[in-house]
């Protein structure tokens, strides 16, 4: 696999777009300029764009979102463009697409934006937006939150199969928001948190389903973030050294959890660790003692620990004390924050990661830059472990 990724952007995680009379056209007329000057492009260049996107009809009422980025970068009228859902994964799957675009010949620079405005309806009926893409009509079905009900629901098997510790959730989500306090378009970048926030203390940590509390949710976010990408040719024309995409995985598996869990096996989620193992063999890598940056899903504490086991870096069941023990700072786990930190605008989150994948091996990440890093995973999930897709990033 031979894509360069030349350039990219992200908007202010911390925004909230409703507020200022902004909405998605604002966010695209934004973030796709931002992009192009970073990546030294024009819009004129652009031979092909793919959008990511969970649920623009449920919070604006709004579809067609390639001919709403035309409306905000008139320059880009008559560039084909398709729009992408995939749950959370929503961004990557638009990702691979321009990949496919790109590897295929038809086009040699492709631009990938991924959106979503989340924050301009109360907290309760964003919830039941985002739930649709959970079994409707056949999970969740009572929750208030279904998210958090069924990610819950991961953390119960969890415990029944290896034991969960709850203090290693809560570590995880200190790391998160520590790294978010660097990240100046993180989300969180100014949240104070008194002590005993991240334990058992139902007033300052409350419950919200299950045995996940507060600190263990990932929050509405409004954002967009963008990237091009290039052909060979293209960025050999431009003669710089840029970041590889250098390899893959994809997988889909039963949008149902329980149906998920029914499956057995080493692995919680056999899905999970199948995209990532595809992703090592399509990037020759040797495995996760080759990263230096990973880019993971943490839209729950819960979903980051399990990340953390079918990534390799710690063996099933252990993710907790390999937690506990520091792993996360010498790992390069989510140093932009994360989902949890930084933000989780839904259809933006795996252009995001990719974007900060590639600062990340070029050295250009600013207080986030992990030292001396060349290589980078991102792994981006949708549904309860639906979708999964990874992508490797080298320099």
């Amino acid at each position: 696999m031979t894509v360069f990724v030349l350039g990219g952007a992200q908007t202010d995680f911390a925004r909230n777009f409703a507020k200022e009379g902004r909405g998605i056209l604002e966010m695209f007329a934004e973030v796709v300029p931002a992009a192009l000057a970073d990546a030294g492009v024009s819009a004129a260049d652009v031979g092909v764009a793919h959008v990511g996107n969970l649920a623009a009809e449920l919070f604006t009422g709004q579809a067609q979102l390639g001919g709403l980025l035309v409306a905000a970068v008139p320059e880009l009228d008559g560039v084909p463009s398709t729009r992408h859902e995939a749950a959370c994964a929503s961004g990557s799957t638009a990702v691979l697409a321009a990949c496919a675009d790109l590897e295929s010949g038809r086009y040699d620079l492709a631009l990938v934006v991924g959106v979503e405005l989340m924050r301009n309806t109360d907290g309760q009926r964003a919830a039941e937006h985002l739930g649709s893409a959970a079994w409707a009509g056949h999970e969740a079905v009572d929750a208030k939150f279904p998210w958090p009900a069924l990610f819950a629901d991961v953390a119960t098997a969890y415990d029944a199969r290896y034991g969960l510790d709850p203090a290693h959730l809560g570590l995880f989500a200190e790391h998160a928001f520590a790294c978010a306090a660097r990240n100046p378009l993180a989300q969180a970048r100014d949240w104070k948190f008194p002590d005993g926030a991240f334990g058992p203390d139902d007033e300052l940590n409350p419950v919200i389903e299950g045995s996940l509390r507060k600190q263990d949710c990932g929050r509405i976010t409004d954002g967009a973030a963008a990237v091009l990408l290039a052909s060979p040719a293209f960025a050999e024309r431009l003669g710089g050294d840029f970041p590889r995409v250098a390899g893959f995985g994809h997988r889909t598996a039963h949008i149902g959890l329980t149906e998920k869990l029914s499956t057995g096996g080493e692995y919680l989620f056999p899905q999970l660790r199948g995209a990532v193992v595809d992703a090592y063999r399509r990037a020759d890598v040797a495995g996760p003692d080759a990263l230096d940056v990973v880019e993971l899903h943490d839209c729950f504490t819960i979903t980051g620990l399990v990340a953390l086991e079918h990534l390799g870096i710690a063996p099933p069941g252990d993710g907790g004390r390999f937690i506990a023990d520091g792993g996360l700072d010498t790992a390069g786990i989510n140093p932009s924050g994360g989902l949890l930190g930084l933000g989780h605008p839904v259809g933006a989150t795996g252009v995001r990661m990719l974007h900060d994948a590639a600062r990340q091996v070029t050295g250009t990440a600013g207080e986030t830059q992990v030292e001396g890093a060349r290589t980078a995973l991102t792994l981006n999930v949708g549904g309860s472990f639906t979708t999964v897709v990874t992508t490797i990033v080298t320099r």
